[in-house]
């Protein structure tokens, strides 16, 4: 007879102990909805379960910053929007002031509202986001200063600089029909000045065209070798740039390279010795669009938005520069394009409609760059929720099985209190020797 050390008490005592642990442990897992409440419980499900947790964190952040850079390129697509607009509405008064039933009064009051709205499109170029300018040509790619160049692709593929203005014909063959007693008037802006000269056809040829442009400023403005062939030339990725079919086309490009040698604007007009104006010879001869736009070297200013979760895994963003400077309507001088007479106001028509294919090729490109953040918030969010449904199904609690376990430990933990009374009651056997 022990009484010091009385083993099936302490026995019991243990199972009571071990029963409450459990209790205690089932208790907090259901309260937490947790079955991995620290790495005792689980270490290796502890160890996943945290790196999965970091990875959806940084999931939603990158998340989170897509959905920034949506909202800055709607900033950026609003000012642009706004400059198209601005264009647009100036095409309509310029194209009043061309008129031949406009006054010089009436080209006047053009010339003011073209100054106001000029003026507004600089302001546009400002458009700030969270402090940065956007439009305003800080925020671009890597470019290497590049020549202007005009293409046209609606003469015969046959054409050469060298080809008289009397044998020139469309690309389907068929002759312009201009006759060596026609005029040819030529006129182009350039830093805001307009130009304009007047010749016989005669026995001059295509390039004779650009050469006697170039007599009216006090610097050559155009490359007076046209070019032809397949190849245009090289742009400010460096890469070189072809016409969409391959085949080839006459090719004129501004006399140097950067935006301070780029030529706005350029129209060529052929009329009999009448007056009658030539316009299918005309829609060929004006067919000559910008295919490499004039850009100074720059070094690598594109915004990068991280879209990702690990390094590099970001998009690169860029501006072009939507100032009245770049889209040709001013000068550095800060002279503005000019619509006071006839002369002027035609040859500003194409002024304004290489301002709105640049500025609508901007705008689409802020375009497509929204899409993409928009698939890639799509991407994360997908992702983000497979995963918290993977870790869920590694640390979260089975609550069915935890309350039921929950009710198991309970009742062993009240059957061993009653148990180790009933124990320490029966030892008490040894008084009745004492008596």
């Amino acid at each position: 007879m022990m009484i010091n050390n009385y083993v099936q008490s302490l026995h019991i005592l243990n199972l009571m102990n071990v029963n409450q642990t459990m209790f205690q442990r089932h208790l907090l897992h259901i309260a937490s909805g947790r079955r991995i409440l620290g790495p005792a419980d689980d270490p290796s499900g502890y160890a996943i379960g945290r790196r999965m947790d970091i990875r959806i964190r940084s999931l939603d952040a990158a998340s989170a910053n897509a959905q920034r850079g949506i909202s800055m390129l709607k900033t950026a697509e609003g000012a642009v929007n706004s400059t198209v607009d601005i264009l647009r509405t100036l095409k309509e008064k310029v194209l009043s002031a061309a008129n031949g039933t406009a006054s010089d009064a009436d080209r006047r009051i053009v010339q003011k509202e073209l100054n106001e709205f000029v003026d507004q499109i600089d302001d546009n170029a400002l458009v700030n986001y969270n402090g940065r300018y956007l439009m305003d040509g800080s925020q671009t790619r890597q470019m290497q200063s590049t020549t202007e160049a005009f293409t046209n692709r609606s003469l015969n593929a046959k054409t050469t600089a060298a080809t008289a203005l009397t044998n020139l014909s469309r690309r389907d063959g068929d002759a312009l029909n201009i006759t060596s007693s026609d005029q040819v008037t030529v006129s182009f802006v350039k830093q805001g000045q307009t130009y304009t000269t007047s010749f016989i056809a005669g026995t001059n040829t295509l390039q004779d065209i650009f050469s006697k442009a170039n007599h009216l400023s006090p610097g050559n403005v155009f490359n007076s070798s046209l070019s032809s062939g397949p190849s245009i030339g090289i742009d400010a990725n460096g890469q070189t740039i072809y016409t969409p079919d391959g085949t080839s086309a006459i090719t004129v490009k501004a006399a140097g390279a950067g935006k301070d040698a780029a030529v706005s604007g350029f129209s060529i007009s052929v009329s009999d010795n009448t007056g009658k104006v030539k316009k299918s010879a005309n829609a060929v001869l004006d067919a000559f669009s910008e295919t490499i736009q004039a850009a100074d070297k720059k070094n690598d200013s594109a915004l990068i938005l991280q879209t990702g979760a690990s390094a590099n895994q970001n998009i690169s963003v860029a501006f072009g520069d939507m100032r009245a400077q770049s889209l040709g309507l001013k000068g550095t001088n800060g002279k503005i394009l000019n619509v006071s007479n006839q002369a002027s106001a035609n040859a500003a028509l194409s002024v304004l409609d290489n301002a709105l294919a640049k500025a609508l090729d901007e705008e689409t490109s802020i375009g497509a760059a929204q899409n993409r953040l928009t698939y890639t918030v799509k991407n994360l969010t997908t992702e983000s929720e497979n995963l918290t449904a993977a870790m869920s199904t590694i640390l979260d609690a089975d609550m069915a099985r935890e309350i039921t376990e929950l009710m198991k430990y309970n009742v062993l933990n009240q059957a061993a209190q009653m148990m180790l009374a009933q124990s320490n009651q029966n030892i008490g056997w040894f008084l009745s020797l004492l008596r």
